[in-house]
């Protein structure tokens, strides 16, 4: 059994026997068999996983076809833009926990943006990126068009205008990846963002319209007509990577068709993961359990349900390698 695995995939199964561990393994095994039984698999990703790096494993199970959606914070879909044309200019701070307050207003004098021990310089990345997205949506404006906050980053992605400024592997790159597959993307509060904001100085400069960017109540329509079109096959499960908006909104999906539209074919997600650190008992949804959101018509009874109490960026990695065979 399992001989197809390569030497991750076996010393997770030779080690990881007890607890998160065993949580960790458990819920791998539970999506490979999701996808082995042609169910779909949306991922959402909350915190900062691009920059975390997450592009090294989850593009790859994007290019095999192991994730059919995705939902992301505007943060972690801009990120891993940033890290494919500056990476070179990064500052990582491994001392981070010993930076005093005139420590980091040097930092942001010198124009460097913390995210824990890792600095995203705003000339190099995010500086880079704005005149090539101010294209497209001046182009779109100019055209009469509408797009999602996704489908802009994917046009100046496919249009081949940033690959001179590719400063990593582009195979590493997650959202070039879901480009090239055309894969929906959901981008709940995507204002909440430093491209969102960009826009919105736009907006606020009279250079461009709101109405360019298509609204989150736009995406939670297009969620519902692919969740309608996905589920009624197989269905779809739901692999969450932390907390937040990223996965409240999209989860929301299916109580919505329920009972809001009162569809009765509509069935529950298919699959439940979360990796999360957030503490139940202060009142978080994001720490909530699983069989919480059965309460909420999220999930049910009998669908698989899995909670890793853990570090995202370790324990996602290692179940994308098991998904791999690596």
């Amino acid at each position: 059994m399992y001989t197809n695995k390569g030497p991750i995939s076996k010393f997770l199964l030779k080690h990881y026997k007890h607890f998160n561990a065993a949580s960790l393994v458990d819920a791998a095994k539970g999506y490979e068999a999701q996808i082995e039984n042609g169910h779909k698999m949306m991922i959402t990703l909350a915190g900062a996983m691009s920059t975390a790096e997450l592009g090294i494993s989850l593009a790859e199970i994007i290019r095999q076809d192991k994730v059919h959606m995705i939902s992301c914070t505007g943060a972690n879909l801009e990120e891993d833009v940033f890290n494919l044309v500056a990476h070179k200019h990064y500052k990582r701070i491994p001392a981070y926990r010993d930076l005093s307050p005139r420590d980091e207003k040097i930092l942001l004098d010198n124009h460097f943006n913390r995210v824990t021990d890792t600095c995203i310089p705003e000339a190099e990345a995010m500086r880079r990126i704005e005149d090539h997205l101010f294209k497209v949506w001046l182009e779109a404006e100019e055209n009469n068009v509408r797009y999602f906050p996704h489908e802009y980053f994917y046009k100046i992605l496919l249009n081949g205008d940033l690959e001179p400024s590719y400063q990593i592997d582009p195979d590493h790159s997650w959202l070039l990846a879901a480009a090239e597959k055309n894969i929906p993307i959901i981008v709940p509060g995507w204002e909440d963002s430093t491209c969102g904001n960009f826009f919105a100085s736009y907006c606020l400069e009279d250079r461009l319209h709101a109405s360019t960017i298509k609204s989150g109540i736009e995406y939670m329509m297009y969620l519902a007509e692919w969740y309608k079109r996905n589920a009624l096959e197989k269905g779809v499960g739901f692999f969450q990577i932390g907390g937040g908006i990223a996965g409240d909104f999209p989860i929301c999906v299916v109580p919505m068709l329920q009972q809001d539209l009162q569809l009765e074919d509509i069935p529950v997600w298919s699959y439940f993961c979360q990796i999360s650190d957030s503490t139940t008992s202060y009142g978080s949804y994001s720490g909530a359990v699983p069989n919480e959101k059965i309460t909420w018509g999220k999930l049910g009874i009998e669908t698989p349900k899995f909670i890793i109490e853990s570090d995202a960026t370790i324990v996602a990695p290692l179940i994308f390698a098991y998904l791999l065979d690596w």
